[in-house]
This record gives structure tokens, C-alpha cells and sequence, in this order.
């Protein structure tokens, strides 16, 4: 495709304002790709240098456990390692969470994280410098709640009495899905939907 002329008898300084204008649009054009891969190369350098810690933290886990026993790693973890306890923990389920980290390529650290399941701190904090997280819906409490109580009582009784909870709570069931599914698909929640 041929770019566009202006017509012969235009102004000259409309001709060097259009030129100047199309090589300063190009040039941001090229800076924007440039900064862009850049960008993805650095995400993807901080994905693999988690990732790659995180694996040695597990190994090392291993070794301290083994040679120290078993209530040695935290005090290891705290003298040892400059980040946080969760930073280190993030690390650690990221390497075990995936075996081929070019799963996870072009994501950032939060992304991948999020993929796989790994909480992290919000971004946003209260007033007293702590993680605030909003309150959840009510149906998420209730379901949270529900679950606590299944597990407790496929723990307690037999087979037949857990059947017969889960038998007479499949109406609470049925009420509560629509409400997740509603969550999820207008994305007021990072709820998923088990399918």
C-alpha cells in the first residue's frame, strides 16, 4: 500500500508538518514495540529467577529437613533468605506447581500466581499498614461455612451419614451455584467455576 500524498500545490510547511508528524509517529511506533519486548523479556526473566528460586528453596527445604530435622527450615528460611516468608513460600508452590515454566512464559510474577492458585498480598493496604481485603459475598461465606461442615462430617461419621448430609444439602446446592456462576462470568469475584 502506497502512503497517501498531499496534493501537489499544498503548502510546503504542510508538507514538513506532515512529514514530521508521520516520522514522530513512527518513531513512538518503534519505541512503544521496543519497550514492549523489553517488557515481556523482563517478565519473563522475574518468572524464571521465581521459579528457579523457588526450586532451590524446595531442594534446600529437603536438605535442611533431612540433615537438621523437621523445625529447623523456618529458622533457616528467616536467616537466610532476604525475602519474606511468603515471598519464599510463593516461590516454592510456583516451582511445584509447573514442571515446564514456558507454561507460564509472557506472565508476570501476579499472573502466573494467579494461575496457578497461589495467593498473594493485595496490592492496596489499610490504613494500619496491613492487607485489606475486601469482604467477600455472603453466598461465599455460607459456602465456606458449608464446606467446613462436609469435611467435618465426612471426618466424624461413616459414609452413609456424609451421603445423607450431602443428599440433604443439594438444595442449598442448587440455590448457591447460579450465584457463583453469576460471580464468575461478570468477573466481580476470581472464583472459578469447576468444569
Amino acid at each position: 500500500m502506497t502512503p497517501p500524498t498531499l496534493p501537489p500545490d499544498a503548502p510546503t510547511n504542510a508538507v514538513v508538518a506532515a512529514t514530521s508528524a508521520a516520522k514522530e509517529i513512527n518513531r513512538l511506533h518503534a519505541e512503544a514495540q521496543r519497550l514492549a519486548a523489553e517488557s515481556r523479556h523482563s517478565l519473563d526473566g522475574a518468572l524464571a529467577a521465581a521459579w528457579h528460586a523457588g526450586r532451590l528453596l524446595n531442594e534446600e527445604k529437603k536438605r535442611v529437613r533431612h540433615s537438621a530435622g523437621h523445625g529447623a527450615w523456618m529458622p533457616w528460611l528467616k536467616h537466610f533468605f532476604t525475602g519474606s516468608m511468603s515471598t519464599a513460600h510463593r516461590y516454592m508452590r510456583l516451582a511445584r506447581g509447573t514442571g515446564n515454566l514456558a507454561l507460564l512464559q509472557g506472565l508476570s510474577l501476579r499472573q502466573a500466581y494467579a494461575r496457578l492458585d497461589i495467593a498473594t498480598e493485595p496490592k492496596h493496604h489499610a490504613r494500619d499498614g496491613k492487607p485489606s481485603l475486601p469482604k467477600p459475598p455472603a453466598h461465599v461465606l455460607l459456602a465456606g461455612k458449608l464446606i467446613r461442615f462436609l469435611r467435618q462430617q465426612s471426618r466424624q461419621h461413616t459414609a452413609r451419614v456424609a451421603t445423607d448430609c450431602i443428599r440433604d444439602l443439594a438444595p442449598l446446592y442448587a440455590q448457591l451455584r447460579p450465584l457463583f456462576e453469576n460471580t464468575v462470568s461478570n468477573g466481580n469475584c476470581s472464583i472459578r467455576s469447576a468444569k
